[in-house]
C-alpha cells in the first residue's frame, strides 16, 4: 500500500525535493538558538564582548526572517503538493467509479461512496503534505540536538535518551487500538452520510407521509454510533497522548535533578546548564511531533486503506480481443439464457429463448419479480452472462465478444424512473449526444412532443431542471427522456415500463413519441399496461424467470392461457375503475 501512495509524488517530485530542503533548512537553522545561547553564557558575556552580543543576535534575527519565508514555502507548497495529490486520487477514484459494474452500486451506498470522494481523500492530503515534512523535520532536529548535548554533557544526555525507548514502546502499543478505533470511526461516518444522502433525496416522500420523526430517529441511531465510535478513537488517542505527555514531563524532571546536581558538584558550568535545558525542548519538541504524527498516519492511513478498496474492485470485464459493434441491424437473440445475481443464490432467468429480427417489437409481460428488467439489463451487459449461461447475441455476434461501450453506444433506454441531471433542459437532452447542435436538440424535443412546453418557458431551452428534474412533472421528465434518445439515434430501444407511471392523458402523449421513437428500431419493451403492446409483432409472458408463453396478441387470446388471463384481469380492473 505505501508503493500506491508514494506514486502519487511522481509528479511533484521537484517540488518535493524542494519543499524537503526547505525543511532541512528550517531544522538547521532551529539549531542555532542553543549554539548562540551557549557562547552567549559562556564566552560572550563574561567576556563583556558587546558588539559580538549584537552581532550574534542580529544574525539569528536574519536566520528566522529567513526561516519565515522557508516556512511560508513549506506551508504553501507543501499543500499545494498535497492538494494535486488528492485532486489526483479523486480524478482516478471517479474514473474507477465509471467503470464498475451494476452490482458494485447494489451493495454500497451512494452517501458512503461520497464519503470516500471526500472526506477520506481529505485526511490523505493532510498526511501527504505534513507527513515527509514532519518525519524529516523531526528526525533531523532529533539528530542534531542529540548531538550537541552530547557536546555538552553525554551523561545527561544519555539519562534523556532512556526515556525514548519508553516512549517508542507507549506508541506501539497504543498505536494497534487507535488505528481500529480511526477506521471503526470512518465507517460511521460514512453510514451518517449514507443517511443523510438518502434522507435528503427523499425528502418529498418523508413530507407527504409525515415521517420526519422516523428519519429524524433514523438519524440519530446512525449518529448515535457515530459518537460511540469517536468515542473509542478519542478514549484511545486520549491515553496514547496522556501517556507520551507524561513521559516527556519525566524528561525536564530528571534535567532538572540531575542538571541541578551535576551544576552543584562543578561538572557543569551555568551557561551549560541553561543551554541544555534550552536544547532539551528542541530535543523533546521533535518527538512528540513524531509521536503526534501517529494520530495523522492513522487517519491518512485508514483513509488510503478505503480508497484502495475502492480501487481495487474490479471493473467491468471485457474480453481482451473484443471487438467493435458497427453497422448494427438490430438483430437480437436470446440462447437459453440464465442468470442469478450472486453465487449460491437463486436464479432469476432461467432457460430462456427469445429472437427479435431487425426491426421487431418484443414486449415482455408477467407479474412483477418475474425477470422481465433483469432480461433488459443483460441486453447491454449491465449484468454479465457466465460463460455456461447461455448466450445473448446482436447480429449474429455475442455480446460478450463485443466491446461494452460500443454494445451500449447502439442501445436505447428509456425506464420508469426517469433520471434527469442538474442543469438545463438543453444539457439533458445533450447527454444522449454531446456533440450534437441546436438544430439535432430541438428536432429531438419535437419528436419527443416536448418542444412547444419548452418554448413556453422563459429561458427555453436554457431553462434549469433543479436537482434530478425536480421542477418538472413527470410527464415532461419522461419527454425529456425521450427527447434525449431521439438524439442518440439507437439502432435498438429498450422501453422498461415508461408510461406506468403516468396519467391517461400524459400517457397518451408518451406514448405518440415511444411509438415514433420504436420505428425502425429492434425494441424490447417491458409492459405494464397490456394496452400499449397489443401492436407488438411477439409477446412473451415471463413467470418466475421462465417464458410461460411466447406469440402475437391475437395468437395469445385465442391460446386462452396465463396472457389471456392478464389481459382479463387487467381491463375488468380497468372497467371497476370507470
Amino acid at each position: 500500500m505505501l508503493k500506491r501512495f508514494v506514486r502519487y509524488y511522481g509528479p511533484h517530485k521537484k517540488m518535493l525535493v524542494l519543499d524537503m530542503l526547505a525543511a532541512l533548512l528550517i531544522s538547521v537553522i532551529g539549531m542555532m538558538y542553543p549554539v548562540i545561547t551557549n557562547k552567549m553564557l559562556n564566552v560572550y558575556i563574561p567576556e563583556k564582548m558587546y558588539r559580538t552580543i549584537v552581532v550574534a543576535g542580529g544574525f539569528v534575527l536574519v536566520l528566522y526572517i529567513l526561516r519565515m519565508f522557508l516556512q511560508y514555502f513549506v506551508q504553501y507548497y507543501g499543500h499545494k503538493i498535497g492538494v494535486h495529490m488528492q485532486s489526483k486520487m479523486r480524478q482516478d477514484l471517479f474514473t474507477h467509479l465509471q467503470k464498475l459494474p451494476y452490482s458494485f452500486y447494489d451493495n454500497n451506498e451512494t452517501g458512503q461512496i461520497m464519503t470516500r470522494l471526500t472526506s477520506d481523500l481529505f485526511e490523505i492530503c493532510e498526511l501527504a503534505h505534513h507527513g515527509p515534512e514532519n518525519v524529516l523535520i523531526s528526525s533531523v532536529m532529533i539528530i542534531l540536538s542529540f548531538s550537541y548535548l552530547l557536546t555538552i554533557d553525554w551523561i545527561l544526555t544519555l539519562i534523556i535518551f532512556a526515556c525514548v525507548p519508553i516512549l517508542i514502546l507507549i506508541t506501539v502499543h497504543y498505536r494497534k487500538a487507535m488505528k481500529q478505533a480511526f477506521t471503526e470511526r470512518r465507517r460511521s461516518n460514512a453510514l451518517i452520510n449514507a443517511a443523510v444522502e438518502s434522507s435528503v433525496t427523499g425528502i418529498r416522500v418523508t413530507k407527504a407521509y409525515t415521517n420526519a420523526k422516523e428519519e429524524i430517529s433514523k438519524f440519530k441511531k446512525g449518529d448515535s454510533e457515530f459518537v460511540a465510535s469517536s468515542g473509542k478513537a478519542y478514549n484511545a488517542m486520549a491515553k496514547f497522548h496522556a501517556s507520551t505527555s507524561f513521559v516527556s514531563d519525566v524528561f525536564n524532571v530528571f534535567i532538572l535533578i540531575a542538571g541541578g546536581l551535576f551544576l552543584y558538584n562543578g561538572r557543569i558550568s551555568f551557561g551549560d546548564y541553561s543551554t541544555f535545558i534550552v536544547s532539551v525542548n528542541l530535543f523533546i519538541g521533535p518527538v512528540n511531533t513524531l509521536i503526534g504524527f501517529m494520530e495523522q498516519f492513522q487517519n491518512g492511513a485508514s483513509g488510503f486503506k478505503r480508497f484502495c478498496e475502492i480501487m481495487d474492485e474490479k471493473p467491468e470485464a471485457e474480453r481482451p480481443n473484443a471487438e467493435e459493434l458497427q453497422n448494427v441491424q438490430g438483430d437480437i437473440e436470446f440462447k437459453n439464457v440464465s442468470y442469478a445475481y450472486g453465487e449460491n443464490t437463486k436464479e432469476v432467468i432461467h432457460d430462456i429463448s427469445l429472437h427479435l429480427k431487425k426491426g421487431e417489437k418484443l414486449a415482455l409481460v408477467g407479474p412483477s419479480g418475474g425477470g422481465k428488467t433483469t432480461l433488459c439489463h443483460l441486453l447491454p451487459n449491465f449484468y454479465q452472462l457466465k460463460e455456461d449461461s447461455g448466450t445473448i447475441t446482436i447480429d449474429g455476434r455475442d455480446i460478450r465478444d463485443l466491446t461494452l461501450e460500443s454494445v451500449r453506444k447502439h442501445i436505447g433506454i428509456v425506464q420508469q424512473d426517469v433520471f434527469l441531471f442538474s442543469g438545463t433542459i438543453r444539457d439533458n437532452i445533450l447527454y444522449g449526444r454531446p456533440d450534437a447542435n441546436d438544430e439535432d436538440i430541438i428536432v429531438a424535443a419535437k419528436r419527443a412532443n416536448i418542444h412547444d412546453y419548452i418554448m413556453t418557458l422563459p429561458n427555453g431551452y436554457d431553462t434549469d431542471i433543479g436537482e434530478r428534474g425536480v421542477k418538472l412533472s413527470g410527464g415532461q421528465k419522461q419527454r425529456l427522456s425521450i427527447a434525449r434518445v431521439f438524439l442518440k439515434d439507437p439502432a435498438i430501444l429498450i422501453l422498461d415500463e415508461a408510461t406506468s407511471a403516468l396519467d391517461n392523458t400524459t400517457e397518451v402523449l408518451i406514448q405518440e413519441a415511444l411509438d415514433e421513437l420504436c420505428k425502425g428500431r429492434t425494441t424490447l419493451v417491458v409492459a405494464h399496461r397490456l394496452s400499449t403492446i397489443r401492436n407488438a409483432d411477439e409477446i412473451a409472458v415471463i413467470m418466475e424467470g421462465r417464458l410461460a408463453e411466447q406469440g402475437t396478441h391475437e395468437a395469445l387470446m385465442e391460446k386462452g392461457g396465463i396472457y389471456k388471463d392478464l389481459y382479463s384481469l387487467q381491463f375488468r380492473d380497468d372497467d371497476l375503475v370507470k
